[in-house]
């Protein structure tokens, strides 16, 4: 198998196990902190005894050598993993993925501002037909069942905080952040204990809490390691399968109608994105050297 293909596999099975989790977050019937708690809590230490167990303690003290940027990190995913159990309680889902995949927007805009990366004309015109697919479904929040402006907001917000810690990560690329997931989870569960009342988990709700965070840690092990492999464009436009897939999977199961307005803005912000990807997949292999013949 070569280095791409396994890019491609690590990364589309790492996407296909966050698909369902909005489902896991409508369907497991418990208060939404709690909800929150359990699945930072558990993500958390699954991937931080997996890491210890495979690598012991180096993992987490390589962490230190990133300073600044793996706090930064840190903070980002503890805010992002429990914002995103939040924000499918207060709007519809396919408000939440299509407003969540402006975060390559946000890292642009981050990158030319802290690291001094220019912004290319095509991410240019990326942003503005993201911000226009925005404002599409910003619109259509008023109009359509399970979807609130409030819940939206906080999606753009995680969305620009989980941006904020990719460039953090981007920044101290020579530093594995898986160990800092597994940090930031733990810490998040920590810090909602007070509020998250744990035990109003319902028992006959642990197996499919069990199983939501099985798929949230394999997804995040999965996608930490394709992009070892393949590019972050390659890495985008795979990602963008969960932002169509994830309402789909919630529409057919559920029920839950993504409304005209979601459809349509959402149909801009991924088309653009995808498009987007796409371009600079195709100028990366134009200007890579073709290999000799012997």
């Amino acid at each position: 198998m070569t280095d791409q293909t396994k890019g491609l596999l690590l990364t589309f099975l790492g996407v296909m196990c966050i698909v369902p989790e909005a489902l896991f977050v409508r369907v497991i019937d418990a208060p939404m902190l709690t909800l929150a708690f359990w699945k930072v809590t558990l993500v958390g230490l699954a991937i931080g005894t997996g890491l210890l167990l495979a690598q012991g303690a180096a993992p987490f003290r390589a962490l230190r050598r990133a300073g600044w940027a793996s706090a930064i990190y840190v903070g980002g995913v503890a805010c992002a993993g429990v914002g995103f159990v939040l924000a499918v309680r207060l709007t519809s889902v396919a408000n939440v993925v299509f407003i969540l995949a402006s975060l390559p927007v946000f890292a642009a805009i981050y990158s030319r501002v802290f690291l001094g990366e220019p912004i290319t004309r095509r991410m240019f015109f990326t942003i503005a037909a993201v911000l226009a697919g925005l404002a599409v479904i910003a619109f259509g929040s008023g109009e359509t069942e399970n979807a609130s402006r409030a819940g939206d907001l906080l999606a753009l917000a995680i969305s620009a905080i989980f941006a904020g810690a990719l460039t953090a990560a981007r920044h101290a690329r020579a530093v594995s952040m898986v160990p800092a997931v597994a940090l930031a989870y733990l810490l998040a569960g920590l810090a909602l204990l007070p509020v998250a009342q744990p035990l109003q988990m319902p028992v006959e709700e642990l197996p499919q809490m069990l199983l939501y965070a099985i798929f949230m840690a394999a997804s995040a092990g999965l996608i930490a390691l394709g992009p070892r492999y393949i590019s972050s464009a390659e890495v985008g436009l795979l990602v963008l399968l969960e932002s169509v897939l994830a309402p789909l999977l919630v529409w057919a199961v559920l029920g839950e109608d993504p409304g005209v307005y979601a459809l349509i803005g959402g149909g801009i912000v991924v088309g653009a994105l995808f498009l987007s990807n796409l371009i600079a997949l195709s100028r990366r292999r134009r200007v890579v050297p073709p290999l000799p013949h012997h």
